[in-house]
């Protein structure tokens, strides 16, 4: 590739914080993305406007957003399940959102109750009211390679839901790999059928690091012409509908990968290791990347 150059979507305050079970201040989440903001990320998911009585630790979505410059060079999407979410994201200034289902009815029902195909039926009033107020939208789309219920789903699959949301007015199609069962032959396999209607610059990979293949599935997908990734600051998050599926692949390990293939990504690696060392110190627990850990043994 010429000049190659990889964008990072940022979501450890949200999918990163969300189902941690101790109240994180406001001021520390604020923090946590100012940190972030700093390393250079220009897409930093904030929140959720989700139920406090199903995601608590998204209750402050609110006072999150005030806190933010929402006018500043950095693209701050929040997380939106319905209408009802919607109305306060716009409430709260929000110019970007995400929505999100999956490729299996049973992962779905577990995490939005309701099919699949009830949840683009849902979406629908969702993505007429972002357009009448110019608020760009991005589509989450879970269990890509394995449902933990249903377990392999087929390319086909993957590739039609995926064309829905794209359908529905979708900017971007993230696709996960929501149990990280993926390995890089089965990434690039699901990625050919879907890219043979949608292209490369309009999916991004979402990869979580259960079984240490989220770097080489980055990898792969990389090479199949993805330059979109999720992550989230030292391998925060995880689902809680997913039973033994652990944290998204951390940042720093994908900011590492970047750098050894020469991709610009033109965000600061030390920064977000010693971003990552803080968090994981306010939260009490260890760090979560092995770029992290070994760059915080080395300095």
């Amino acid at each position: 590739m010429d000049n190659p150059k990889v964008n990072i979507v940022e979501v450890g305050p949200r999918d990163g914080l969300q189902n941690e079970t101790t109240s994180i201040a406001t001021e520390t989440k604020l923090e946590l993305i100012q940190r972030l903001a700093g390393a250079g990320l220009k897409t930093i998911e904030a929140t959720a406007f989700v139920s406090p009585k199903r995601i608590p630790q998204m209750a402050d979505n609110q006072a999150v957003m005030a806190g933010l410059d929402l006018n500043a060079d950095i693209r701050y999407p929040v997380l939106v399940p319905n209408l009802q979410g919607l109305e306060a994201a716009i409430e709260a200034g929000a110019k970007e959102i995400a929505i999100f289902t999956a490729t299996s009815d049973s992962f779905t029902q577990k995490n939005i109750q309701c099919t699949v195909a009830e949840s683009i039926q849902r979406f629908i009033p969702v993505i007429n009211e972002c357009l009448r107020h110019n608020i760009a939208i991005r589509g989450y789309l879970s269990t890509v390679i394995d449902c933990p219920y249903e377990g392999p789903i087929t390319p086909a699959r993957t590739a039609d839901i995926a064309q829905q949301l794209l359908d529905l007015g979708c900017y971007q199609i993230s696709l996960g790999d929501t149990i990280g069962t993926g390995t890089p032959e089965r990434v690039k396999r699901m990625l050919v059928t879907v890219q043979k209607n949608i292209p490369a610059k309009l999916l991004a990979g979402h990869f979580h690091d259960t079984y240490g293949m989220g770097i080489a599935n980055i990898y792969a997908a990389w090479q199949m012409g993805i330059t979109t990734f999720d992550a989230s600051v030292g391998g925060l998050g995880g689902c809680p509908y997913a039973p033994g599926a652990s944290g998204n692949v951390a940042t720093e390990d994908v900011l590492w990968l970047m750098q050894g293939l020469g991709v610009e990504t033109g965000v600061d690696l030390d920064q977000i290791v010693q971003t990552a060392l803080w968090i994981s110190h306010q939260l009490g627990r260890p760090l979560g990347s092995k770029t992290g850990r070994a760059r915080a043994i080395t300095e």
